[in-house]
């Protein structure tokens, strides 16, 4: 039988991922400045709303490089 270790750890690591991604998704709404940053575009026309998170998207992308970076200086 091969070895099975690998492919445990991803089902664990991919696993960790969801829970932490389905907890930010329960948490975001609360959080009261997303999504309400300046620099995210909204418009509104009669039954028509497009909107555009720049300043939002900028805000993860950096906190998310600011995560990959620390996680990669720890190991």
């Amino acid at each position: 039988m091969p070895d099975l270790a690998p492919v445990g750890r991803t089902l664990i690591v991919l696993g960790v991922v969801l829970v932490v991604l389905g907890a930010a998704l329960v948490v975001a709404p609360k959080i009261p400045f997303v999504g309400r940053l300046p620099g995210d575009i909204r418009i509104e026309r009669d039954g028509l709303v497009i909107y555009i998170p720049l300043a939002t998207m900028l805000l993860v992308s950096i906190a998310l490089s600011v995560l990959a970076w620390l996680v990669d200086r720890l190991r």
